[in-house]
Order: structure tokens, then C-alpha cells, then sequence
């Protein structure tokens, strides 16, 4: 399997722009999961996150060490990725904990409009007025989805629904820091690094906050494996697509993870589809769809 793994996000270089985006969906796809993972693993919130990067870590050891050779040591913007993964990770799970997979899902991933503004601000990726049309597109339809049920079921949705939203200028930095990473590293050399210095850090939060570190179930126990393969597969996906595609582009393209994650929780926690919650996932592929095709090489870039 890890072969087949490393295969998908291989370092081979020069695809064609359709297998980076359809390698993005894919990871986005599998990230889309994660909240249901989170939920079955009856460990804490940040501990989750720990098993996550700590069962991910020997699978991206070998891959870094047969994309790359012996692993050296890390980049300072490796270093930066880890940290604020390990904050993404750490505001998402405790949101998933007290509001709906939906919300916790579609908050945490309204990271196009955090990176569409650095990106533009900070590192000149002007993006065209038909981009920015279609990233509020896709935005208007994922907040479609959370506003529902009024904030949906939870122990607390108000909490839960700030402690999401947060999430999304972490994944923004984060995806900001793999982004300008993959300009002179492999992904599989950034994932392990940003792994090695999570990990640590969901460690100390989940000894401070006294949460449970291991599962009670067998079923928590596949779900606490199940998000390692995940995070391997699909964030993994998503950091070698990057490598390959303009981030404000990546970060509209995640935007499929929120309809994944509703339908997973209406299948396995019922959490109901509202008539409103659907037209909002059409309307947020139909965002996605519409990045792309506003994102797309003019034809002097293209025969460049």
C-alpha cells in the first residue's frame, strides 16, 4: 500500500493541469472523512489529532526516504507548516466535539477567502475578477449549508461553530506555508516534517486539556488508524497537487471536502439534509467548478 501511496504523490514533475486538480479532488475527497474519524475515535479532541500524525509518521518516513534519500534535516517553512497544522488540527477536532460535522466541516474551510487576500496582498497572485466572483460563490454555499438548522446539533454549536471558523485561517497558513514549500521541497518531505512537529504539540495539548489518549473501542481504535491513512492519502494528495497549482486555486478546490463530510453525517450520525443544505453544496461545486474554469491558463501562459 505504500507504494501505491507514494505513487499518487510521487515528486515526478510536469503532469498535466487536469492530474493535479483531479489528484486536489481526490485528497479533498478523502479529507472529507476526517470529522466522522474524529467522532468514532471516543479519544479527546487534540488526542485524535495525535494518533493522526503519530500513525501517518512511519508511512511518510519511508516515502520521504525513497522520493528523497536519507532525510535531512527540516526547512524553517516545514517547521511553520507543523505548527500551524497542529493549530488547525487542534481548533478543528474541539469544534467537531460541540457542533455538527456540516458546520465543523464547511467553517473550517473557508480558507479561500484568508488565502485569496494573502496571496494577493502578500505574494502579488493577482487573481481575476471572474476567480473572486467564483470563490464568493463557493463561500455563499458552503454558509448555505451551516446556517440550515440554525447552527445544528452539539454540545455547544456556538462554541463549536467560533472554534471552526478559526480553524480557517490556520488551514490558510498552513496551506500558505505548503505552498511556498513545494516551490523548493517534495511533499512527502514537507508531510513528514510537519508531522514530526505536530505531533508533539497535539501530544502537550491533549496532556493539558486531561483528555482521554486512547481509545475504549475496537472501533475507536480503526477510527484512531483510519486517520493516519487519511491524512497520508489525503493531505498528502492535497501538498503534492499544490506543488503543481496556484494556492488560492487549491484552497477553492478543497471546497468539495463540506459536501463529502454532510453526506457522510447524514449516512452515519443522521445528521438530516435540509433542502437549503443541498442547494448550498450545489452551489458550492458549482463555486469550485467555476474557479477552475476562471483559473485557467490565457492562451499566451498556455504556449508559454
Amino acid at each position: 500500500m505504500t507504494e501505491a501511496i507514494a505513487e499518487t504523490i510521487g515528486e515526478g514533475a510536469g503532469p498535466p493541469r487536469w492530474q493535479a486538480i483531479a489528484v486536489l479532488l481526490f485528497g479533498a475527497c478523502v479529507i472529507g472523512l476526517s470529522p466522522i474519524l474524529v467522532r468514532l475515535t471516543t479519544t479527546g479532541p487534540a488526542a485524535a489529532g495525535l494518533w493522526r500524525l503519530a500513525v501517518a509518521l512511519p508511512v511518510l518516513a519511508l516515502m520521504t526516504r525513497r522520493a528523497n534519500g536519507p532525510i535531512r534535516r527540516p526547512s524553517r517553512i516545514a517547521l511553520v507548516a507543523g505548527v500551524m497544522f497542529a493549530l488547525d488540527l487542534g481548533f478543528w477536532h474541539y469544534g467537531i466535539k460541540y457542533t455538527s460535522v456540516t458546520n465543523a466541516t464547511v467553517l473550517s474551510n473557508l480558507t479561500p477567502v484568508v488565502v485569496t487576500a494573502f496571496a494577493w496582498i502578500f505574494l502579488k497572485q493577482r487573481p481575476r475578477p471572474l476567480f473572486l466572483l467564483a470563490v464568493a460563490v463557493a463561500v455563499g454555499g458552503s454558509w448555505m449549508m451551516a446556517l440550515e438548522k440554525g447552527g445544528g446539533p452539539g454540545l455547544d454549536p456556538p462554541l463549536g461553530n467560533l472554534f471552526s471558523a478559526t480553524t480557517a485561517l490556520w488551514y490558510a497558513l498552513y496551506m500558505l506555508a505548503i505552498g511556498q514549500g513545494r516551490k523548493t521541497e517534495g511533499a512527502s518531505r514537507l508531510m513528514f516534517w510537519s508531522s514530526v512537529v505536530g505531533a508533539p504539540l497535539m501530544l502537550i495539548a491533549a496532556l493539558l486539556l486531561r483528555e482521554p489518549l486512547l481509545p475504549t473501542t475496537l472501533l475507536g481504535l480503526g477510527a484512531c488508524l483510519g486517520l493516519g491513512l487519511m491524512h497520508v492519502a489525503g493531505q498528502g494528495s492535497i501538498a503534492w497537487a499544490m506543488g503543481r497549482l496556484p494556492t488560492s486555486v487549491a484552497s477553492a478546490v478543497v471546497l468539495v471536502q463540506p459536501v463529502v463530510a454532510a453526506v457522510l453525517g447524514y449516512l452515519i450520525f443522521a445528521e438530516a439534509i435540509g433542502p437549503m443544505q443541498a442547494m448550498g453544496a450545489a452551489v458550492a461545486l458549482g463555486g469550485v467548478v467555476l474557479a477552475q474554469w476562471a483559473s485557467r491558463p490565457r492562451p499566451g501562459q498556455a504556449a508559454a
